[in-house]
């Protein structure tokens, strides 16, 4: 099954992912402000997500026109003002013991409600021991401690019902979520990398783990990053020539400063 459409032509709307997390972001207007600087944030996270790989990309007057729709609304069907409590970064939350966890890049963000999951539970990833495809994490069920002595968590992915639950090595298979890049950061691509690349097959469509082996840079255009970027699959040793919107990486590239 595929958990991300392939490239379309005009923005198509927010994915399940990213209004669940505008959801919880949301506010009243006079409290918080859906300022531009905020807007632009958000939209910048939501970019940065392997969901919106091979998807146009959210701008912030997306994302402020979606915050004044659904307040809105809420407001015609009488939505309690306490329903949403955002808190500081550096105040806790009393009596909610999965606060310490939280790290979300914008304001964390508790809401008040029954059976809401966890945000942090939107930043990992796995890797599925029936395909060998990496998938996002919709929330962590339970946990177990095999004999060997290792842990493995039960894990629901996004987009897949209980039927697809699987049980994960932690530590061989769970990591924080890969991130695709902006069009201006392929200077930060370099040959050896680790990336997750989005297969296209006739009857599959996955993201899998690949290695950079060659990097042909091209001027960009109107379009964004025209480079090609050649790839080997580590589960078959094939190699694809994929631009980068296919692409995802380690959260760790970011840090790096762009070469010339």
């Amino acid at each position: 099954m595929d958990l991300r459409p392939r490239q379309r032509q005009h923005f198509s709307g927010f994915t399940e992912a990213e209004i669940q997390r505008m959801d919880f972001l949301l506010r009243d207007s006079k409290e918080k402000g859906l300022d531009q600087d905020f807007c632009k944030k958000l939209a910048k996270v939501f970019n940065r997500s392997k969901g919106r790989a091979g998807k146009p990309i959210v701008k912030w007057t997306e994302v402020q026109n979606w915050f004044q729709n659904r307040q809105q609304n809420c407001l015609q069907t009488d939505t309690p003002a306490d329903a949403f409590k955002v808190l500081p970064d550096d105040v806790p939350e009393p009596n909610h013991p999965d606060k310490a966890k939280e790290n979300s890049p914008v304001q964390k963000v508790v809401y008040i409600a029954e059976k809401v999951p966890d945000l942090t539970e939107l930043e990992f990833e796995a890797r599925s021991s029936k395909d060998g495809a990496w998938y996002d994490i919709d929330s962590f069920l339970s946990h177990r401690y095999l004999s060997s002595g290792d842990a493995e968590v039960l894990v629901r992915f996004i987009g897949f019902g209980e039927e697809e639950d699987e049980w994960i090595n932690i530590r061989k298979s769970v990591r924080e979520r890969s991130i695709a890049l902006e069009h201006s950061e392929c200077n930060k691509v370099r040959i050896g990398d680790r990336v997750l690349c989005f297969q296209e097959k006739k009857e599959q469509a996955r993201y899998f783990e690949a290695q950079v082996t060659e990097i042909q840079k091209r001027l960009h255009d109107i379009r964004g990053c025209r480079c090609l970027f050649t790839i080997r699959y580590v589960h078959d040793n094939t190699e694809e020539t994929v631009r980068l919107r296919r692409l995802c990486f380690r959260p760790s590239i970011l840090a790096r400063s762009e070469e010339t």
